[in-house]
């Protein structure tokens, strides 16, 4: 083998000079980017402009597509070229974010004034996305060119763009208050906003209301801006003080209910017709919800929804009876699916000066009139020295006219025309270069006329242009005569301009018995000995007929109505409560309780019973200790229950029964009886209680209130009722260890049903 040749090392380059290097604690760098980084979220992305009420990409996205000249009037363009428009020269992130941004400008049922027009699928109320920006097109809408009015007249300032190769606005001239007209959301970072729609001409009412009044107050501006007027309608349940607060702080809220009526079907039954649904709830989820709910047994009144909508909304509830009152069973819907919403307001913006704050309803129309004011000033600055430019061109010209063959002679025969010109009749030289550049037929008599027409007019238009600069009433004049002007094109009767959402006071719901409801059927619960729950309609009398699954057997059947609450006692202490209408119908062998109520798995079900209020019961755990305890303390609110009987570790709860009595019987696992008063045990919301019964073996098997006058009783395997002679021997006081029970008491040493 050969060997092979050693390469000599190459030469080293000379070394690169070391980056410097910082030394600073972790925790202040880590402070400072993240600092940063937040304020680039806030400013950059997240919070509009309280002036044209934009966020960057949507005021970059409008721009740009002024740029591309797609002019309301004009053709449409693929919106494909418009987010790669934006995304080159404008707004450098991802192409679906910018599209995103687009989309939501077009829907009709996003905002309340559209500002791109969009021509293909740009998604729908039922959630669906839009198509890829590829198949569709766009170009501007009135409203759009409207904020974009005057950006050419160095109306607003501009900046460089990301790349310093181009120029784009820092805010738009924004010729209507689009902050509240279209509303924004957005999260920051530490900080977020949340601003409803409102109707264009109520704003524009309340603007020139304040530029009447200055220091008109909150209260004053309601008058004209009633509430939000979302662009899918419904109805504002919002009483007038929490809207006042609302508008007064710039933080607060309002419950948005979708909007219905009812159609008489004939034979006494009717359905219920929603025919706009709250902002921002999707159509299809909200079906689906609501088919949910039906199922589930929670909207007990519903007997099916439809949804029929075609370009308007229509969604059917039929309702099971039409006894049923319809106001009522909406109340019970609202409740219970986005039917009804909450849009929070968080008036959360950037200022003039680029810091966010939280404003009310007068700062912010205040801020708008203001940016106004300084477009205006600034376009009659730049119209005054566009005219001064003129001017100078036309007295040039004027003075060629007066001295017209000299003007000839110079150009034909002096070798530096221009600068003869200038020192000749004492013209700037733009002027001596306008008069060079004139054509031949502009040396005609009826060209001068015209130039002299001109001049008059454009000094006329000076002079008023100076006196509006100066002076600051004629500037509010100015800007409120545009502003009657736009509130034209947002005429309240036109379809654009008409107000959607109604504003009502909040209804008195605690006035509304949801009980009417459901409908009063007789039902038996039947609870197996292994926890599986089910009704069976009619109250059962042949409880042999009941089938349980291979294994099981019956525990409790209970005859209720289908209106009642079922309330259940564990041996965990803890008391649960069900509706009866909620629980599993009797085809098949039910539910698990434990599905139903968080009970653990080594838990049981005591005791059983309908929900009556006002009465007491014994309540009492295996190691003797028990209280009274008022059933309306017991009732429970949550799956989770209440605990009410404390059970000592290594116990458990073995007694819940009435105390309709005087007396009370108790007798325990080693078959000792006793009988004490009642008014011996404490009356209770909460405990572990007093002891009842001492125990040297086992502990209470079980306890009864009973009557003095009607006697003690038991009930015997065969469902007879036996009665307990010489009870009274029994008689001792509590916390006795008692005494042997009477024969023929049931070796279960249970009492038995009452």
């Amino acid at each position: 083998m050969a060997r092979s040749k050693t390469k000599k090392p190459a030469k080293s380059a000379k070394p690169e000079k070391p980056e410097e290097i910082f030394l600073e604690p972790f925790d202040e760098a880590l402070s400072q980017r993240y600092l940063a980084y937040a304020l680039s979220t806030i400013t950059a992305r997240a919070l509009p402009d309280v002036r044209d009420g934009l966020k960057p990409v949507h005021r970059r996205i409008l721009y740009a597509m002024r740029q591309m000249k797609l002019n309301p009037n004009g053709g449409f363009k693929k919106s494909a070229k418009v987010v790669g428009e934006v995304m080159g020269n404008f707004h450098p992130h991802g192409d679906q974010a910018i599209y995103d941004a687009m989309v939501r400008l077009v829907q009709d049922f996003s905002v309340r004034v559209p500002l791109v027009d969009g021509q293909g699928n740009f998604g729908n109320i039922d959630g669906d996305n839009a198509a890829a920006m590829r198949y569709t097109e766009s170009r501007l809408t009135a409203a759009a060119q409207l904020l974009l009015d005057g950006i050419d007249e160095d109306t607003v300032d501009f900046r460089e763009t990301y790349d310093g190769d181009g120029k784009e606005p820092v805010v738009l001239p924004a010729a209507f208050p689009n902050l509240l007209a279209n509303g924004a959301n957005g999260i920051a970072v530490g900080m977020a906003t949340s601003i409803p729609p409102h109707n264009v001409a109520e704003l524009i009412d309340a603007s020139l209301h304040l530029i009447k009044m200055p220091k008109a107050r909150t209260e004053t501006l309601l008058n004209y801006v009633k509430g939000p007027d979302f662009p899918t309608g419904g109805v504002c349940v919002e009483d007038a003080a929490s809207m006042e607060e609302a508008y007064a702080t710039g933080r607060g809220g309002f419950r948005m209910r979708a909007r219905w009526e009812t159609e008489d079907l004939g034979r006494g039954r009717y359905q219920i017709v929603i025919t706009e649904i709250p902002y921002q709830v999707q159509k299809s989820k909200l079906i689906e919800k609501i088919a949910e709910l039906i199922l589930a047994k929670k909207l007990p009144a519903i007997a099916d929804i439809r949804d029929e909508s075609a370009e308007d909304i229509r969604l059917i509830l039929e309702p099971r009876s039409g006894t049923i009152d319809a106001a009522a069973l909406m109340e019970n819907v609202y409740k219970l699916t986005d039917l009804e919403t909450r849009f929070s307001l968080n008036l959360n913006v950037l200022g003039a000066d680029g810091a966010p704050r939280v404003m009310g309803l007068r700062d912010v129309l205040q801020a708008y009139l203001d940016h106004r004011k300084e477009v205006l000033v600034r376009g009659a600055k730049f119209r005054l020295e566009k005219i001064a430019r003129r001017l100078e061109i036309l007295d040039g010209f004027l003075i060629a006219y007066l001295n017209l063959d000299e003007v000839i002679r110079i150009i034909r025969y002096e070798d530096e025309p221009k600068t003869q010109l200038m020192k000749t009749f004492k013209l700037m030289e733009v002027q001596a270069e306008a008069i060079l550049n004139m054509r031949l037929r502009s040396l005609r008599k009826l060209e001068e006329m015209e130039i002299k027409t001109e001049h008059k007019g454009l000094k006329a238009e000076q002079k008023k242009l100076r006196a509006l600069v100066k002076s600051d009433d004629a500037q509010w004049a100015k800007i409120t005569e545009q502003l009657r002007d736009v509130r034209k094109i947002f005429d309240p009767k036109s379809d654009l301009g008409r107000r959607r959402t109604d504003i009502t006071d909040a209804p008195d719901i605690d006035e509304i018995d949801l009980d009417i409801l459901i409908e009063k059927e007789p039902v038996t619960v039947v609870l197996s000995e292994k926890g599986w729950v089910r009704t069976m309609k009619g109250h059962v009398e042949d409880l042999k007929s009941i089938k349980y699954k291979d294994g099981d057997r019956e525990g409790l059947v209970i005859p209720v109505q289908t209106t009642d609450k079922l309330m259940l006692f564990a041996t965990n202490g803890k008391f649960y409560t069900l509706d009866v209408n909620a629980l599993p119908g009797g085809r098949g062998h039910g539910e698990p309780i434990r599905l139903m109520v968080d009970m653990g798995n080594d838990d049981d079900v005591v005791a059983a019973f309908v929900y009556e209020g006002a009465r007491k019961f014994l309540v009492a755990s295996s190691s003797g200790h028990g209280f009274i305890a008022a059933e309306d303390d017991c009732l429970s609110n949550t799956r989770k229950g209440k605990q009410v009987l404390n059970v000592p570790a290594g116990a458990e709860a073995v007694v819940c029964r009435p105390a309709v009595g005087d007396m009370i019987a108790s007798i325990g696992d080693n078959k000792k009886f006793i009988v004490f008063p009642v008014a011996d045990l404490p009356e209770m919301t909460r405990g572990k209680g007093v002891v009842m019964q001492k125990f040297q073996k086992g502990g209470l098997s079980d306890a009864k209130v009973f009557s003095k006058k009607e006697g003690l009783t038991w009930t015997d395997r065969s469902g007879r009722t036996q009665t307990v002679d010489g009870w009274k021997s029994y008689a001792g006081k509590r916390a006795q260890a008692g005494r042997i029970a009477p024969k023929g008491f049931p070796t279960s040493k249970k009492f038995g049903e009452d």
